[in-house]
């Protein structure tokens, strides 16, 4: 089980509310208006985060007799046998079940992780093509990573979800050869530089050069997507003004540059350009 017809993306990371799971859906359907076949896994069986979001989709496009981008979506339920060992392979095959329905019939495969250790979360690191950790700008989610010298910012001592991904990237070398291309995402950057914000930027770009990861700048944190969430549409459709409220058509495009600069650094094998050239299916 290698996933290797679809390029896989893994959302991960052990700290909650760092934008995980919105970041996946938004990707997932630009890639489709992008005219790629795409398919999503909730691997999260306890928040369903992702898989919430795509029903939300589809009673807004039900109601509302719309025909729009869907993604092939699959969220596996808790195994809940009284054997640890027994729940492992009950998952295991769920999983792989759905990585090989999708593997060779999607160009893109993209899996949303909860924010804990689980034996999906581990398996799911282990195939990602591209791995992507959002982390708010704080020294709190910094945490999850590494230990830093509260002085110089140097790494001390990697945090357990840095540790899950070496392992990853050694079981994905013995796998099939290759690396997993890991993308440290800084999202809800605060406008005013701090001392904080300076010292988490410099520890971070030293972790990400211990690690090999590359920097990314991502999402701001804006009240749109509030909006957005409860009928499941993103910042790349077309959604009528009075379910925005008093968001301006401005604010949605600002959203849509800076998913345009993410995509344009996470190097995906897409073909063209990572603008928005699809205007039509937006305001």
């Amino acid at each position: 089980m290698s996933g290797a017809g679809a390029h896989v993306i893994v959302l991960g990371n052990e700290k909650g509310g760092s934008g995980k799971s919105t970041t996946a859906f938004h990707l997932a359907i630009f890639l489709l208006y992008k005219g790629y076949k795409v398919a999503t896994i909730d691997v999260d069986s306890r928040q369903r985060t992702l898989t919430k979001y795509v029903n939300n989709r589809l009673n807004w496009c039900h109601k509302m007799n719309l025909d729009i981008v869907q993604p092939e979506h699959y969220h596996l339920p808790i195994a809940r046998s009284d054997s640890i060992r027994e729940n492992d392979k009950e998952e295991f095959e769920l999983f792989r079940n759905c990585v090989v329905k999708t593997e060779q019939r999607a160009d893109f495969l993209i899996i949303d992780t909860p924010g804990f250790d689980t034996h999906l979360t581990r398996l799911s690191h282990s195939l990602a093509d591209t791995l992507i950790t959002p982390l708010n700008d704080s020294l709190i989610d910094l945490d999850v990573m590494a230990r830093l010298d509260p002085k110089t910012g140097d790494p001390i001592e990697l945090g357990h979800y840095s540790r899950l991904v070496q392992r990853a990237r050694k079981e994905r070398m013995v796998i099939d050869g290759r690396t997993i291309d890991w993308i440290l995402v800084r999202n809800r950057l605060s406008m005013l530089s701090s001392r904080n914000s300076r010292f988490i930027n410099s520890g971070l770009e030293k972790l990400a050069l211990r690690m090999g990861a590359r920097l990314a700048n991502g999402i701001s944190d804006r009240v749109i997507f509030k909006s957005l969430f409860p009928i499941g549409m993103t910042v790349f459709d077309r959604v009528d003004s009075d379910f925005l409220g008093s968001i301006s058509a401005k604010s949605q495009q600002n959203v849509q540059n800076e998913y345009a600069l993410l995509v344009e650094a996470l190097k995906l094998p897409i073909i063209g350009e990572t603008d928005f050239s699809f205007a039509n299916n937006m305001l």
